[in-house]
């Protein structure tokens, strides 16, 4: 039995003024507002997303 990684991120910035698209990034994360916290697979997908954002999110947990 395989269990997936996850990742628990926070969102630390604010969207407003950010282009289109990193506001969409944000929302594919499950993030909408500064302090809330998502738990996502750990894949290579979820981590360019991240990446994308790197200065919007935090990384809390990952494992």
């Amino acid at each position: 039995m395989t269990t997936a990684k996850k990742v628990t991120i926070e969102q630390i910035g604010s969207p407003i003024g950010r282009p289109h698209a990193q506001r969409e990034t944000l929302k594919g994360l499950g993030l909408n507002k500064i302090g809330r916290r998502a738990s996502v697979a750990d894949t290579p997908e979820t981590r360019g997303m991240i990446a994308k954002v790197a200065h919007l999110v935090r990384v809390v947990d990952g494992h």
